[in-house]
């Protein structure tokens, strides 16, 4: 690479870490390309961003992104995300699928330095989607069963009239 591309490099993942609440580090080797698209595909569809980058430059924009110092080595592939726990439940999705061939190592979440077992709880949440199809649930109960009181009332008084 030219230093003109290292530096283009280094200015989009400083961009996107700054960005992102959550960066999951993980071991690919021995992943096929097939394997490495349906990550891809995966992490597409859950709002996570894919990239196999070197160490040396991913070490750099995490600094500039204020993030803290990472120590990187072997071959990584880097995910990311704008909330915590999607590149988190990716990567956990994913590694156990694969588990010779892909390896959670560490992480960044909420600018903290991750280790793997974080990153493996932070998966283990539900996901924002989910969270707010909870939170309607709770707030729909009790007109739910407002109106299944009704309905029984309404019902036991026809029988009473018939």
């Amino acid at each position: 690479m030219t230093k003109q591309q290292k530096s283009e490099v280094i200015d989009f993942l400083t961009g996107e870490f700054k960005e992102s609440q959550a960066i999951v580090v993980c071991d690919y080797k021995g992943l096929s390309h097939k394997e490495l698209e349906e990550l891809r595909n995966d992490a597409r569809t859950n709002g996570t961003k894919v990239q196999v980058a070197k160490n040396s430059l991913v070490t750099i924009s995490v600094k500039n992104a204020e993030l803290g110092d990472i120590e990187l080595n072997g071959t990584n592939i880097f995910l990311w995300s704008e909330d915590q726990i999607s590149a988190c439940k990716v990567a956990d999705k994913f590694a156990t699928a694969n588990k010779d061939k892909f390896e959670i190592k560490s992480g960044i979440i909420e600018g903290q330095i991750a280790d793997l077992a974080t990153v493996n709880a932070f998966a283990k949440l539900p996901s924002r989607d989910e969270l707010l199809g909870m939170l309607a649930a709770t707030w729909m109960a009790p007109v739910t069963n407002f109106t299944i009181g009704l309905d029984a009332l309404r019902k036991q008084k026809e029988e009473e009239a018939a």
